[in-house]
């Protein structure tokens, strides 16, 4: 596989190379809606995609595929990517398009979720929509109602478009570092600082009100789902959601 020559239709040995010049010029361009430079771009960092697609071919997965993944986080990157960020768009790239690629990979072992389970919580999002827009409460029941179907089936949809987070999503870029979700990873038992954003955690949280308290320890400490923790607390999973954000966002603003 690894002297194949064409991947999704593209001959690989004819790719362009572009010159950091080139790179920084037609960027400027692009952002300012120029569509021929957009192409050009794309095209010309696909020796980017085919250099970081070699790493995966050893999986049994479609050499076309993973291409085609990694062509869609180079174009996420593209379209993500802010002049202002100080950093080389390669730099920013990378971990866009590694994520895609792991994505698909590991997508492609788990359970297909089937057009008309998606189609159904699209509709559900609609309406919850269309219930906040009237300023009423968007519960699971009211939801129900609403689509004339069974509670049940909003929870189940509703979960299946959930996608879970990547360790290597990149959470900041800048001057040439690329943070990662798995660098937020760390031993707490070593470090003055987590150790001290520990005791400012501890406190912030003794600042909310007892639900509030209880949502977060369901939620967090036993696992529970909104929906679960609606019928234990005895109130709506609308206003679990609503209490659960707004402790949150206390809890940042105690510790920033």
């Amino acid at each position: 596989m690894q002297g194949k020559v064409v991947i999704c239709g593209v001959d690989t040995t004819g790719l362009p190379k572009l010159s950091a010049k080139e790179m920084d010029e037609l960027m400027v361009r692009l952002k300012a809606g120029d569509k021929a430079a957009r192409e050009r771009f794309i095209v010309g960092n696909m020796r980017l995609v085919l250099s970081l697609v070699k790493r995966f071919w050893a999986k049994n997965a479609q050499s076309d595929d993973v291409f085609q993944a990694g062509c869609v986080g180079l174009i996420k990157a593209i379209d993500n990517f802010d002049l202002g960020f100080n950093v080389k768009f390669s730099t920013y790239a990378v971990p866009m398009i590694l994520g895609e690629i792991k994505r698909f990979l590991r997508d492609g072992n788990s359970l297909r979720v089937s057009r008309s389970i998606r189609d159904t919580a699209y509709r559900i999002l609609k309406v919850r929509e269309g219930l906040e827009e009237r300023d009423e409460e968007a519960t699971i029941e009211r939801i129900a109602a609403e689509m004339q179907v069974k509670e049940r089936e909003v929870v189940y949809a509703l979960d299946a478009i959930s996608d879970p987070v990547s360790l290597y999503e990149p959470v900041y870029n800048k001057s040439g570092d690329t943070l990662q979700l798995m660098d937020q990873l760390c031993d707490e038992t070593q470090s003055d600082e987590i150790w001290t954003e520990r005791v400012a955690l501890r406190e912030a949280i003794e600042r909310l009100t007892e639900r509030e308290k209880k949502i977060l320890k369901l939620r967090y400490y036993e696992g529970k789902t909104q929906t679960e923790i609606s019928a234990e607390v005895g109130i709506s999973q609308a206003q679990v959601s609503r209490l659960e954000k707004n402790a949150l966002g206390n809890i940042r603003k105690e510790i920033s």
